[in-house]
């Protein structure tokens, strides 16, 4: 079986989409890769090959004289200061890493985004804005980015985004293994380039809360049992991602912890424009509504789940554990 050869870069990073990567739980995640007939070129992590073995690889790719079928990127683009990029240099070279991202697309026949960060900007553009932050394709939710609206890969293909902060081992895998598999096409992406097999779902899928979201019964503290959304920033009902349907770890997921769903696969997660704890309000109304249903419909229908919620469900909302068992029907003659 002949290799399909990638190659995998960082830019303004925490390192944490590779991180999430050495998590995978499937196989061996270097037979799984194997198997799949993946061969990394290069890998900051993966890799004992360092300096400038890899800038003479990378000028090789450029020149053609090496093949490059999948080129990864992790991590945010910086163009900055005032448009150079030399806020980050290629170790070992004179080129700033944006030069080398533009040069090494334009030879790839994939390119994929892992992470917010390499996707839409992510961290590095909350605040400030002297990094001159952005994303392959995107600048948060507009569509751009580094390599430009009109950038198509050599299979035809926009950039393929796989967000998350950071994704979940399995989209990566999954991802570049139909890669080198060939079975992918355009219709299995959304509009945003996002694989439709983990973002045609919202993290609201599966969540361990739900019965709580059905009958609006709210926590009101870190440490409650209930819905996350009213009162403690849970975004689950807006996120793409299937977060509460493919576990993490064997078993978790933010919602599993306690923690709210902050919606770090979208675009802009990093500046909510209120704390990622709390919810936003206007008028007592979340401002954040779910992403398919009216204002006017959540309001009637947050009124008659409240009116309906049995006291069990309301009592244990408010607790930090379950105080009260499901109850159980007496058997009949």
């Amino acid at each position: 079986m002949s290799h399909t050869n990638a190659l995998w870069l960082q830019c303004g990073a925490c390192g944490g989409c590779s991180m999430s990567l050495l998590g995978y739980e499937g196989t061996n995640l270097l037979d799984a890769f194997d198997s799949a007939g993946l061969h990394f070129l290069w890998h900051p992590t993966l890799s004992e090959t360092s300096g400038r073995p890899v800038i003479d690889l990378m000028i090789d790719i450029v020149s053609g004289k090496t093949k490059l079928d999948v080129l990864i990127v992790e991590g945010t683009p910086l163009l900055g200061p005032n448009g150079t990029g030399r806020y980050q240099m290629m170790g070992g070279s004179e080129k700033p890493m944006i030069t080398w991202l533009i040069e090494l697309a334009h030879k790839a026949k994939y390119c994929v985004a892992v992470g917010s960060c390499a996707a839409y900007g992510g961290i590095p553009m909350a605040g400030d804005e002297r990094l001159e932050a952005t994303g392959l394709q995107y600048q948060s939710n507009q569509v751009g980015g580094l390599l430009g609206e009109d950038y198509r890969s050599g299979s035809g293909l926009p950039v393929i985004n796989i967000p998350g902060c950071a994704p979940h081992p399995d989209w990566i895998v999954e991802t570049l293994s139909c890669l080198a598999d060939e079975s992918l096409s355009a219709q299995d992406f959304d509009p945003e380039g996002r694989p439709l097999a983990y973002f045609g779902h919202l993290a609201h899928h599966g969540c361990p809360r739900n019965e709580y979201y059905e009958f609006k019964a709210s926590a009101a503290e870190d440490s409650d049992q209930g819905c996350l959304m009213e009162n403690l920033g849970c975004k689950g009902t807006q996120a793409l991602g299937d977060c509460n349907i493919r576990p993490w770890n064997g078993s978790g997921s933010c919602l599993q912890g306690g923690y709210s769903c902050i919606a770090c696969t979208m675009p802009g997660f990093e500046d909510p424009g209120s704390p990622f704890l709390e919810t936003a309000k206007i008028a007592g109304i979340p401002v954040g509504l779910p992403s398919d249903m009216p204002k006017a419909w959540f309001v009637a229908l947050a009124a008659l789940s409240k009116s309906a919620t049995p006291q069990r469900v309301r009592e244990n909302a408010h607790s930090d554990k379950i105080v009260h068992q499901p109850t159980r029907k007496k058997a009949t003659n």
